[in-house]
């Protein structure tokens, strides 16, 4: 089967999607562990096929140890740590359906434009109510990865010298 053919087919069988999906999971790990130790420390993460970025006012050492820790965990089978709340996955979901209720809510026949506020109003708060569960899903099954054979963590750098420290931690994923 072709590169090409592959990617339209199984795109997340290119090593790139597999270590994207992988390291996002990781992160979101990481993310678990960090805010349960650094509770009033505000903490976000960037994925990329070679690592993560950590964006926070968090210690390298307490960084390096959630890391480790969240790399063996999931190993050891706790999937749930690869699905997080706050993903970015879960408000692209809820944006695409909030978007797509309103659209079809107020097309159609014509009506006056209350009625298709209030109509829109519904359709949304709906969409929403069902963005929250499909989110978590589509995080589970589509943007993450939590099956870890072969990973390993490499280091961690500390970037830039901003307001904001910015950590990458940089994964290496063995064939």
């Amino acid at each position: 089967m072709s590169d090409v053919r592959r990617a339209l087919t199984h795109p997340w069988r290119f090593s790139w999607v597999a270590h994207m999906r992988r390291n996002h999971a990781i992160e979101h790990a990481t993310i678990h562990l960090l805010s349960s130790r650094l509770p009033h420390v505000s903490i976000a993460g960037r994925s990329t096929p070679r690592g993560f970025y950590i964006y926070g006012h968090v210690p390298i050492d307490v960084l390096e140890q959630a890391a480790r820790e969240a790399i063996a965990r999931l190993k050891a089978g706790e999937s749930r740590l690869a699905v997080h709340p706050h993903c970015g996955t879960n408000l692209v979901t809820a944006s695409v359906m909030a978007g797509i209720a309103t659209v079809l809510a107020s097309a159609g026949r014509k009506r006056r434009w209350w009625d298709k506020v209030f109509t829109a109003l519904a359709a949304t708060t709906v969409a929403l109510a069902a963005a929250h569960p499909l989110g978590y899903w589509i995080q589970e099954h589509i943007t993450t990865d939590a099956t870890l054979d072969r990973v390993e963590l490499v280091h961690i750098r500390r970037l830039g010298s901003t307001k904001m420290p910015i950590h990458f931690v940089r994964i290496a994923h063995h064939p």
